[in-house]
C-alpha cells in the first residue's frame, strides 16, 4: 500500500490500516467478500476511507440497529446485492432472579463477556435494562457465550439467544455536569470530569489510554470541541455536550455528559 495513505491516520492505526486494505483490495481485484468483526466508529471511519477511494468496492455498515455504535462490515465488490445478506448476529439476553442485577452496569457485563475469553471485537453494543442486559454478538460464538455465561459480577445468570428483531435497547444516559476550566485542554477537562490531580491524569494520557472520538490521544495539551467524546480506560467515558461562554474570571463553561 502506499505510505500516503498512512499520513492521515496514527502510528498506532497502522496495523488495521494495512488489514482495511488488504479486505479492500481482495474485493476489488479478487471479487472477495469479507465480513468483519464488530468494528468502533474510528475503524468504520477507516475502512470507509479506504473504501471511497475505489469505485469497484462497496461497504455495508450494521450492527444491529439503527444508531448502533459498534457495526460489522461487509465488504464487496459494487456488483454485489448487499441488503439481504447475513450479517452474522444475534442477540445474548442475560437475566437473572436476583434483584441485585439492576445494580450491574455496562462494565460489569463487558468485563465478564471478556473474561470468557472472548475478543473484543465479537461482541458488538450493550444494552444494560432494568432486569439485564441485551448484547449483540457475532452469531460464531453466540452459542458458545450463551452456554459459558453464568455469572455477572457474582450474580447468577441466565442466558438467551435471540433474533435481531428482539433486541431492546435503551437510550444513553448521561449524566450531566457543569464545569468551569482555564482552557478546553483535554488534560484539564479530564482532571475536572474524573475528579483527579492533572499530574495523575498525565499518566493514563501519555500511556496511550486516552481515545478522542475512538482514536487514541496522547498529547494532553489538545484542545476539545462540543461533540467530541472522551474516554480514559478504567475511569469511564464523557462527552463534551456544549461550551457555554466565559465566566467574569475568563475561565471556560463547559458542559459535560458523562456516560452511566
Amino acid at each position: 500500500m502506499s505510505g500516503e495513505i498512512y499520513e492521515h491516520f496514527s502510528h498506532d492505526e497502522r496495523d488495521f490500516v494495512d488489514k482495511a486494505s488488504d479486505w479492500v483490495e481482495r474485493a476489488g481485484k479478487f471479487h472477495d467478500m469479507k465480513l468483519t468483526d464488530f468494528l468502533d466508529p474510528r475503524q468504520a471511519f477507516i475502512l470507509q476511507t479506504l473504501v471511497n477511494r475505489r469505485d469497484d468496492v462497496q461497504i455495508r455498515l450494521d450492527g444491529g440497529y439503527e444508531t448502533a455504535e459498534r457495526k460489522r462490515a461487509l465488504i464487496a465488490p459494487d456488483y454485489r446485492y448487499l441488503d439481504d445478506e447475513d450479517m452474522g448476529m444475534q442477540v445474548l439476553s442475560i437475566t437473572s432472579d436476583d434483584q441485585k442485577i439492576k445494580e450491574l452496569e455496562h462494565g460489569d457485563y463487558m468485563g465478564s463477556l471478556l473474561g470468557l475469553g472472548m475478543k473484543r471485537g465479537k461482541i458488538g453494543d450493550i444494552q444494560v435494562l432494568e432486569d439485564g442486559c441485551h448484547t449483540v454478538v457475532a452469531s460464531e460464538t453466540g452459542a458458545f457465550l450463551s452456554l459459558q455465561l453464568n455469572q455477572v459480577h457474582r450474580v447468577h445468570v441466565f442466558t438467551e439467544l435471540l433474533a435481531l428483531d428482539q433486541l431492546k435497547w435503551s437510550r444513553s444516559k448521561l449524566e450531566t455536569m457543569d464545569i468551569t476550566v482555564a482552557s478546553l485542554r483535554l488534560d484539564g477537562i479530564c482532571a475536572d470530569v474524573y475528579r483527579l490531580s492533572r499530574s495523575k491524569v498525565l499518566v493514563p494520557i501519555k500511556a496511550g489510554r486516552c481515545r478522542v472520538n475512538w482514536k487514541v490521544e496522547e498529547d494532553p495539551s489538545k484542545s476539545l470541541k462540543a461533540g467530541d467524546v472522551v474516554s480514559i480506560q478504567g475511569f469511564g467515558r464523557f462527552k463534551v455536550l456544549e461550551q457555554d461562554g466565559l465566566t467574569k474570571k475568563g475561565r471556560c463553561r463547559v458542559k459535560i455528559g458523562k456516560f452511566a
